[in-house]
């Protein structure tokens, strides 16, 4: 049986200007980039079961060629080349409030990446699948480059999915309180889906049991685990779309570049969750937070650099092995 593993490159939320797996964390005996960090576990898993794991990388319009050359200026962090395969999303067009298209400052149509939802039909476009299947990977695990605690090769969820004879599964955290920027697991229609965060209304977010735990409590925290053939079959299927209000500068009627102060363009985004609907049944993972989820998403306060730091470095002085 073959793995893989796959990573979505994006930008930072507090204004970082490169790709997220460009950024680097101070700890208190060096430092390491998000994507060294990924390396580090690819290279532990090698050792445990003795193969080297494809590393699958998807990058966006904005970020390929800077991550292309960051990657190959620090020599993939001693990855073997060959085992890493780098692949762009897909892109749609912003429109602004008036349902116009907006133009950019090179005089084209403006447009932005298609959400992570979109790499299913980019694995295919780009030929990820047929790679995929000339190695002849059976399950490849879908995460996110700035989760810093991220099990690249998580074990306990492949055996789990595995058992239960699902093509998917997914690895959850409680969420920590009802405003948490997560989207949460439910079931509808006797399937299992996600709601995203923005989705989600304040008074059902706030809904607990008797003991206290939130009913919509259940995060999707971007640990998922696919069969190739669930892959493949996803491949073929449109997801729906979803709206994000964003700041964009264009071009006005004029050729003038305008930079707005305030949220004036609509971005159209699939989300990864949405096939969790195209099957009958999913294997869920409740971990914990303190063991799987040390995302870096805030300049400061919760998931930023600092909390991620110290969850990192809790777990592995706890684990007693060196960062």
């Amino acid at each position: 049986m073959l793995y893989a593993q796959w990573q979505e490159v994006k930008v930072l939320d507090f204004g970082y200007p490169g790709a997220k797996g460009t950024y680097k964390i101070k700890f208190e005996n060096g430092e390491k980039y998000l994507f060294e960090i990924i390396v580090d576990s690819l290279k532990r898993a090698k050792e445990k079961y003795n193969v080297t794991i494809p590393w699958y990388i998807m990058t966006s319009n904005e970020n390929h060629k800077e991550t292309v050359a960051f990657l190959e200026k620090n020599n993939y962090f001693g990855y073997p080349k060959n085992y890493i395969y780098i692949f762009e999303q897909g892109k749609l067009p912003l429109l602004n409030e008036q349902g116009k298209l907006l133009i950019g400052k090179d005089g084209l149509i403006k447009e932005a990446s298609n959400g992570n939802g979109g790499i299913f039909n980019s694995m295919l476009k780009e030929g990820v699948i047929a790679d995929m299947e000339k190695r002849g990977i059976e399950w490849v695990f879908i995460g996110a480059v700035d989760n810093i605690l991220l099990k690249s090769v998580d074990s306990l969820l492949l055996g789990l999915t595995i058992e239960k004879g699902y093509q998917i599964g997914t690895r959850t955290v409680l969420k920590r309180s009802p405003d948490e920027r997560v989207g949460v697991l439910c079931k509808q229609n006797n399937r299992i889906r996600v709601i995203e965060y923005t989705e989600l209304p304040n008074d059902i977010a706030n809904i607990t049991y008797d003991n206290g735990e939130l009913v919509f409590g259940e995060s999707h925290i971007m640990c998922n685990l696919f069969n190739i053939d669930a892959i493949k079959r996803c491949s073929t299927k449109e997801l729906e779309y979803h709206i994000a209000f964003k700041k964009s500068n264009y071009l006005d009627e004029n050729g003038k570049l305008i930079e707005p102060k305030e949220r004036n363009a609509y971005k159209f985004e699939k989300f990864i969750f949405d096939s969790f609907k195209i099957f009958d049944n999913i294997a869920i993972l409740r971990g914990k937070r303190e063991e799987d989820f040390a995302p870096v998403k805030n300049k400061i306060g919760e998931d930023s650099p600092e909390t991620a730091k110290k969850l990192y470095e809790n777990y592995w002085k706890n684990k007693k092995v060196m960062i």
